[in-house]
């Protein structure tokens, strides 16, 4: 189910915060339950999607058990390897199968494959769990903590990745232990400005892009201001959509008295592709830099060596959000930006703030438009619209709402972060409560009314 369904705002989260509450003074119960609701959030899906998670639950956590044991260094890079092999079979196999086949110039009919939800966030979280094992930085847990890690719903299906030191140490807290309303209440807001930003934001600009992206894949054509109208309205689609379901996980956690990680920090206010990887999938974004970037030597080895872990990891990283030559490419951008940042930096100028801005956000968008793409034909196609090469028309055709994509910009780069308003500066009144109850109830009979959508990143 969706967080942003009826179904889920109404019965499954009432039910489960009643019955987690219900439990409280019974650490057993209490997590045996939250546990239980993950496995129900999860096999709602797709019942077909439980034996793999379980699997892999137990899986990893056997393996870390028998390190435990024997101490054997090889264990958990077994079972990294074991993580690795899976989700290159589910999500992997007929890409790289069909760039084999492509390359030796036959056919190729796609694996009848289904895609586990969530697969690439649970599998990198449990990854991340095992290397910290075999440092010495984690230690063995009980099954049941280790499960509820894996499997803790507001987290499992689109992140933030979270480690398990960051989570495993909360489930032992008191729900009720002080200051419990007050997680509760700022919580249900961060959780409802998330829906807002999906039901309201997201999906109103998806309703400008989808279309003009779907043109370019027919093999129709768009005018120069179509084109940045459709890489401006899925630039913003894409955070608020994201985002949104960062801010509801995030808050969904505190309404269990669980707090989990930042995922964002105004990211397109960047001044460089460095500080845009530091505020955008904040948990992605640490968890490729400490077990993939430094690994491979970070910078402790020069200049050359430090270029390729870049190049590595961002090719990685790209590919990380989806079996296809447009993430790789988007990847490569990034690496590229990355180089060229530190490079720039090395040579100790500085730009003006108002240029720093604007050349990172540009180099950003036009990366998105690739990412969004189906091919990279469709890519280029969209990219040579945008440059002019197809003609200079200024002329919008038949794009509704195409002005909220200059009135949605405001608050991503403008306003607070969501955490900031929700959980500083938000200050308790009656009326806010108020505000905040009606705002509920109103997107609630709107996602009944017109129905809703998937988040962006539960294709990845």
């Amino acid at each position: 189910m969706l967080f942003n369904s009826q179904i889920f705002l109404l019965v499954f989260l009432p039910v489960t915060l009643i019955g987690y509450y219900l439990t409280a003074a019974r650490d057993s119960w209490r997590l045996g339950w939250l546990l239980l609701a993950s496995l129900v959030f999860y096999g709602y899906w797709d019942i077909r999607f439980l034996p793999l998670l379980s699997f892999s639950v137990v899986m990893n956590w056997s393996l870390a058990r028998l390190y435990g044991v024997a101490g054997h260094s090889a264990v958990p890079l077994v079972g990294v390897a074991a993580n690795l092999l899976m989700i290159g079979v589910f999500k992997y196999a007929n890409f790289f199968a069909g760039s084999l086949f492509l390359v030796a110039g036959g056919g190729f009919n796609p694996w009848d494959i289904v895609l586990p939800l969530g697969i690439s966030f649970f599998t990198f979280q449990q990854i991340s769990y095992l290397l910290d094992l075999r440092r010495g930085r984690a230690p063995v847990y009980p099954f049941g903590q280790y499960a509820l890690y894996v499997t803790f719903f507001p987290q499992l299906i689109a992140g933030p990745i979270v480690r398990h030191n960051e989570l495993i140490g909360q489930f032992e807290l008191a729900p009720l232990r002080e200051r419990y309303a007050e997680r509760l209440s700022r919580g249900a807001v961060l959780f409802l400005i998330g829906l807002v930003k999906k039901v309201v934001l997201a999906d109103k600009l998806a309703e400008i892009a989808t279309p003009l992206f779907a043109l370019i894949a027919d093999g129709k054509s768009l005018t120069l201001a179509e084109a940045w109208v459709a890489a401006g309205g899925y630039t913003l689609q894409l955070y608020f959509d994201f985002s949104g379901y960062s801010d509801m996980a995030i808050g969904l956690g505190l309404l269990f008295g669980l707090t989990i990680p930042t995922n964002f920090n105004a990211p397109y206010v960047a001044l460089s592709i460095r500080d845009f990887w530091r505020r955008w999938h904040i948990t992605l974004s640490r968890f490729l830099r400490d077990y993939l970037y430094i690994p491979l030597g970070g910078n402790r080895f020069g200049l050359p060596r430090q270029i390729y872990a870049l190049m590595v990891t961002m090719i990685l990283g790209g590919l990380w959000h989806g079996a296809g030559w447009t993430f790789v490419v988007w990847g490569m951008w990034h690496g590229f930006g990355l180089v060229g940042n530190h490079l720039w930096k090395m040579t100790g100028f500085k730009l003006p703030r108002a240029v720093a801005w604007l050349m990172t956000m540009l180099f950003i968008i036009l990366g998105w438009v690739v990412f969004r793409s189906e091919t990279l034909p469709h890519a280029w196609t969209m990219l040579a619209t945008m440059t002019g090469w197809h003609g200079w028309s200024l002329v919008v055709n038949d794009v509704p709402h195409r002005w909220t994509v200059l009135l949605f910009a405001l608050p991503a780069l403008f306003g607070p972060t969501s955490q900031n308003l929700a959980l500083e500066k938000l200050v308790p009144r009656p009326i806010y409560a108020v505000l905040a109850a009606g705002c509920f109830f109103y997107l609630a009979l709107v996602i009944g009314d017109e129905g809703y959508s998937e988040f962006v990143y539960f294709q990845f």
